[in-house]
């Protein structure tokens, strides 16, 4: 199985508070528990060429229950059709995607705008906060040896395009370098990724994310 999704799936959980992944002949079964839309989800070990239709439809077949979502690292345009009815797939792709995580200071903030870092249950969060007081920009990042999982990262609309979201990750990959971390992981969307592949981040995999919500249409 590919590293880089164990890798990522050891750390999502730790980030999220997620029950520890159960492994599976095809990759991990994860407890999330969050709510009726995120109760459990499936993660298949292989990437690209190697993801067999076969297995992604005898793992989404094998699932009746609402709320269970499926992350199969392949473009969905090519996995979606594998999916049976009441499956609802994100038409976005997204990528898994990887970086060496630098052992250098993020650099302060603009002026006006102050960061806070702080470690909590195996989390790094790191905050940036607005003139005003409000949120400006935040991430998390969980380190689970040499590899370290970036999750939840996000700047507020009125404080986009001032080098936050870059702030934000330059100071999650010092704090998981610190904690002897090397290689940073994660799952990105198609708006996060320019921003991590100017930070050095390359794309090891497209990422389909589907969810089964019971829904048929005709």
């Amino acid at each position: 199985m590919e590293r880089f999704v164990q890798a990522w799936v050891d750390g999502w959980v730790v980030s999220r508070g997620a029950a520890p992944p159960a492994a599976e002949p095809w990759g991990w079964t994860v407890d999330v528990g969050t709510g009726i839309h995120h109760v459990t989800r499936h993660v298949l070990g292989a990437t690209n060429d190697a993801v067999a239709e076969p297995t992604v439809r005898e793992v989404a077949g094998a699932v009746t229950g609402a709320g269970v979502w499926l992350k199969v690292f392949a473009d969905p345009a090519v996995t979606g059709p594998w999916l049976g009815p009441g499956w609802w797939i994100d038409p976005e792709p997204g990528f898994l995607m990887t970086a060496p995580l630098p052992d250098t200071p993020p650099g302060p903030a603009p002026d006006g705008y102050r960061t806070r870092t702080w470690s909590r249950g195996g989390v790094t969060r790191t905050m940036v906060v607005a003139p005003d007081g409000s949120l400006a920009a935040r991430g998390q990042i969980a380190p689970t040896g040499a590899t370290a999982v970036v999750d939840q990262i996000e700047t507020s609309p009125g404080h986009r395009r001032r080098g936050l979201g870059a702030l934000v990750m330059r100071t999650l990959h010092h704090a998981a370098a610190e904690q002897g971390a090397r290689t940073g992981v994660l799952g990105a969307t198609p708006q996060g990724r320019a921003l991590y592949e100017s930070l050095g981040w390359r794309v090891e995999s497209p990422l389909t994310s589907a969810k089964f919500t019971g829904e048929t249409h005709g």
